[in-house]
Formats: C-alpha cells, sequence, structure tokens
C-alpha cells in the first residue's frame, strides 16, 4: 500500500511539556514537518516528501506505525494534531511509489 500523508501541528506548544518547542515567529511549521520527515526516513521504507505530502509503500501494519510515530514526533510543537491522509492499498503489488510515476510518463511520452 501507499499512504500520502501531511501531519502539521497547530495551536501553541506546552510551556510546561520537556519537548516543547518555539514556534516560529512566522508560523511555519517546517521544524514540526522535519521531525515527521526524519521518523519517515529512518523507518527504511521507500518514501517520497514533496512540498505538501510524504508518501511511504510498505504492508498496512508497518506504514500505519510510521505514521503514528511521525504524529507523535509533531505533538511536541503544538496543543493539537492535524492528519490528512490518502490510502491506495493494493494487495500482492509492490514498487508501486516510482511504478505509478513511470507509468504516467510512459503515458505521456516522455519515457
Amino acid at each position: 500500500m501507499i499512504i500520502a500523508f501531511s501531519v502539521s501541528p497547530s495551536g501553541q506548544p506546552d510551556p510546561e511539556g520537556q519537548d516543547a518547542r518555539n514556534p516560529s515567529a512566522d508560523g511555519s511549521v517546517h521544524d514540526a514537518v522535519a521531525a515527521a520527515v526524519r521518523v519517515v526516513r529512518e523507518s527504511g521504507l521507500p518514501n517520497r516528501t514533496s512540498s505538501m505530502f510524504t508518501e511511504i509503500e510498505g504492508e498496512w501494519d508497518e506504514v500505519m506505525g510510521v505514521v503514528k510515530a511521525a504524529v507523535d514526533a509533531v505533538a511536541p510543537y503544538g496543543s493539537r494534531v492535524s492528519l490528512v491522509l490518502k490510502a491506495d492499498i493494493r494487495p500482492e503489488h509492490t514498487g508501486e511509489l516510482d511504478g505509478k510515476i513511470e507509468r504516467l510518463e510512459q503515458a505521456l511520452g516522455n519515457r
């Protein structure tokens, strides 16, 4: 399966929390997003990050475990966390993170 997800904190971090972070003056959440992406990359699963989503490919339990860990990594940056998730569940298929793009490029005549 492939999961495309976006995770972001909102609200102020708990000042009493041992992991409380200082929010960016311009409202940017790049440090929180970096914490989530670090979790994904350290998972060892195939992944790709764009400006708005991170995609990760693997089996249901391992992918969802990584998404949960990414949410947990973002939690110290705010009083709540927003998660947007889209899944392509296609049993018996692997390598689709790149395979889908390759088929699209072929259809466009680019490969």
